[in-house]
């Protein structure tokens, strides 16, 4: 019976908690379908918000500036942060507690210190050598640097979780290195993969404290559009850009532990 309770309480205590987190991000949503230009009282159904979202230049310029800045940035942190968690693997027998700290380090450090601190050596760097002036330049770097430490994690734990005799039964069925990588570490991997670029790209795409340093005037991304614009108050608007990042994010984080426990199995 104490049993029976228990477990009722703590569904209940779950769903409480679900409802709580997610309860803000409904009244968003519903909210962008609002037919007058109200953030209190929903007066009807309708699209125009999102209508004008499609002639805003301004917000499409930002659209474009996080997909490309997402898009980039996971793919060049998913090639560095592979190669990474490849070698913590192979010397993973080896006293590398100081390496394993440097990766942990970028994920652990609030984003406002990690944002100024790359603000601070762009600036200096380019006052020196006239390189790195602010801009989507500087922005995919300081996000390549963030999103490094999550792929590089997720591929040692995929390696770590196999059977270290497959890669020398590989060696003996005489397999070149290339041969090793291209038809069992690959294949091997892909979940793995597939699994970090999503959620690098989910985590890029939802950035604004590092992009807000990092940024130049001609890059603002969809954050930084959305916090200008509250300036000015809450509108529909912004709660249409909100819904549409809120499904994007929503869509690459299901995608990404859809193939994280496909890896698994």
């Amino acid at each position: 019976m104490r049993k029976r309770t228990l477990q009722r309480g703590l569904t209940t205590f779950w769903w409480a908690t679900i409802f709580f987190l997610y309860l803000p991000l409904v009244v968003v949503m519903l909210f962008s379908f609002n037919a007058s230009n109200s953030a209190a009282n929903f007066t009807g159904f309708s699209l125009r918000w999102y209508t004008r979202l499609l002639g805003n230049e301004q917000i499409i310029s930002a659209f474009w500036n996080s997909l490309v800045l997402a898009s980039v940035s996971s793919v060049v942190a998913l090639a560095i942060g592979s190669l990474i968690g490849y070698g913590m693997y192979r010397h993973r027998h080896r006293k590398l507690g100081w390496l394993i700290v440097l990766i942990y380090l970028p994920i652990v450090l609030p984003d406002i210190v990690f944002g100024i601190s790359e603000m601070a050596f762009f600036v200096s760097i380019h006052r020196y050598t006239g390189l790195f002036q602010p801009g989507l330049g500087t922005m995919i770097i300081a996000h390549v640097t963030f999103q490094i430490p999550f792929v590089a994690l997720i591929v040692y734990s995929r390696l770590v979780g196999l059977d270290a005799t497959l890669f020398e039964a590989a060696k003996d069925l005489y397999a070149t290195p290339f041969k090793r990588a291209v038809h069992f570490l690959m294949p091997t991997l892909k979940p793995a993969l597939i699994s970090a670029f999503f959620l690098s790209f989910t985590l890029s795409i939802d950035d604004f404290v590092i992009s807000f340093f990092t940024a130049g005037p001609e890059s603002a991304t969809l954050p930084i559009y959305i916090w200008g614009a509250i300036k000015k108050g809450v509108s529909p608007e912004i709660n249409a850009i909100a819904t549409l990042m809120i499904g994007a994010v929503a869509i690459a984080a299901v995608l990404s532990l859809m193939f994280n426990r496909q890896g698994r199995h």
